[in-house]
């Protein structure tokens, strides 16, 4: 592959489910490969099993690539619509001598698999049947699958992971290629299509590795040039295990729901079998396109650890150009019930603001929505361990937030400089210090202790609300006071 032929990559997902962690890992790598070099990403849907293959997955498929931001360059190719041409190539390595028709029977078959039990293998003597009594029977309409001829020798590529993979032949049986139905096998047909699709890289799991060598004999008698070859590590949980529905989500789809942005979902599952060769961890697509190399893939198995996509999330979240992760924000406000897309956009300044402060301080879209709550509903709810740490006495902290109202409600500007000189001023005249005023402030203002800081909250709600806010609280510590009276 020289740099005046850029390759040709696909990715060649089944449509009998969503797309999946793994699936989405390998359809980035081979993207990013095919970004970083100029090459052509291509996307084939391998839609040949009818009875599992659906439109919904299909769908899905597509929705979670988009979602990923992974576009393909070639019209998309359905495997399904291929069946003649897998059939034609069956054929003629049929009549190159390079595979023979096979007329046992699936009764016959399954007797020979239970008399020889698990070591069984296809005789090749008894099947492979002299060329003139082969003709006859299948002149005679009778039903024959045909099965590929492995040669004697071994079969060995040079994988871009594992630098030589080597399989003596003989431990490979001769294999079904055209089922008696006249439906292709799994080999046939992908290696059919990356011939028509003029692939000329095959990056994929490793668990295909096995079939690999199967492949390159189809390739090559079929008189085609071999791709080049690389087989990714397969993913694993935290416990060691191949990544399944028992550690939590597994369809890329799941976690646009949960508030991971696409943008760190990308970063992260880069990095699950490719490392850009340093510590560097969070980097924006730009940058995971240019420093993407082959020599970053590794050969061990990767580790799907979700409080490192978390984390990961929340750099995206704080570090990203505001305008990349404000419609995912957005939407997981709106589908939380606080305000329309509408009337975001009518206070789209006040809305840039608070997204600038609490986006540094939440790890998802939906903690951060959870974040914004106190700042579109009317009223507060006090949290417990708040009251308990700064509201314990009530009498004082009733007397401190009253006064900090009035100190408020009589400045000429609501500005943060206006608001920090007047609490300071009545901190003094109190003889207490800033904190004193401004925690039982802020659990007044949003019911909880952390928060951005406490003019930033001012700001944000505003001199009507901040002043409502704090009648409110003294209304509850009046209450509070009455109830602990009788």
């Amino acid at each position: 592959m020289s740099a005046d032929h850029p390759p040709r990559l696909r990715f060649a997902p089944s449509p009998t489910g969503f797309l999946h962690v793994g699936g989405a890992r390998t359809a980035l790598l081979n993207w990013l490969y095919a970004r970083h070099t100029g090459g052509t990403f291509l996307l084939r849907i391998e839609d040949t099993d009818r009875a599992r293959s659906t439109e919904e997955s299909t769908r899905a498929i597509f929705d979670g690539l988009r979602w990923l931001g992974l576009d393909w360059d070639e019209q998309v190719v359905f495997q399904g619509a291929n069946g003649e041409r897998h059939k034609r190539d069956a054929f003629r390595l049929l009549e190159r001598g390079l595979a023979y028709r096979d007329f046992t029977t699936a009764e016959e078959l399954a007797r020979q698999r239970e008399a020889a039990g698990d070591g069984f293998r296809i005789d090749r003597a008894r099947v492979d049947l002299p060329q003139e009594e082969s003709d006859r029977r299948a002149a005679a309409g009778e039903p024959f699958a045909i099965r590929f001829r492995v040669p004697d020798g071994d079969t060995a590529w040079h994988d871009a992971v594992h630098d030589w993979i080597r399989f003596p032949n003989k431990d490979i049986e001769d294999f079904i290629i055209l089922r008696s139905d006249g439906t292709p096998v799994y080999n046939l047909a992908v290696v059919s299509d990356d011939i028509e699709m003029r692939v000329t890289f095959v990056m994929r799991g490793d668990d295909h590795i096995s079939n690999t060598p199967k492949q390159i004999l189809l390739y090559q008698g079929l008189g085609a040039q071999l791709p080049r070859f690389a087989h990714v590590p397969m993913i694993h949980g935290i416990d060691g295990k191949k990544l399944s529905k028992r550690h939590g989500a597994t369809a890329v789809g799941d976690y646009a729901q949960l508030g991971i942005l696409p943008a760190a979902m990308v970063n992260f599952l880069s990095l699950l079998g490719w490392s850009p060769g340093d510590d560097t961890e969070v980097m924006s697509l730009y940058e995971l396109i240019r420093r993407f190399s082959l020599d970053g893939l590794q050969r061990k198995a990767a580790i799907f650890d979700p409080k490192k996509l978390e984390w990961m999330n929340g750099q995206h979240l704080s570090l990203d150009p505001l305008d990349h992760v404000e419609p995912h924000i957005t939407r997981a406000i709106v589908d939380a019930g606080l305000a329309t897309a509408e009337s975001l956009h009518a206070r789209r300044e006040w809305y840039e603001q608070l997204l600038t402060q609490l986006r540094v301080r939440a790890r998802t879209t939906l903690e951060l929505a959870q974040q914004a709550r106190v700042y579109f509903e009317p009223t507060v709810t006090y949290d417990e361990e708040a009251i308990a740490k700064f509201w314990k006495d009530v009498p004082t902290t009733r007397s401190m937030l009253q006064a900090t109202r009035d100190r408020l409600a009589t400045l000429d500007t609501w500005t943060a400089d206006a608001m920090e000189q007047g609490l300071r001023a009545l901190a003094e005249s109190l003889g207490v210090s800033g904190g004193k005023i401004f925690q039982p402030l802020r659990v007044a203002l949003v019911g909880v202790t952390a928060s951005p800081g406490i003019f930033d909250v001012l700001l944000l709600l505003g001199r009507d609300t901040s002043l409502a806010r704090l009648d409110a609280a003294v209304r509850w510590l009046d209450d509070a006071s009455g109830a602990a009276a009788s």
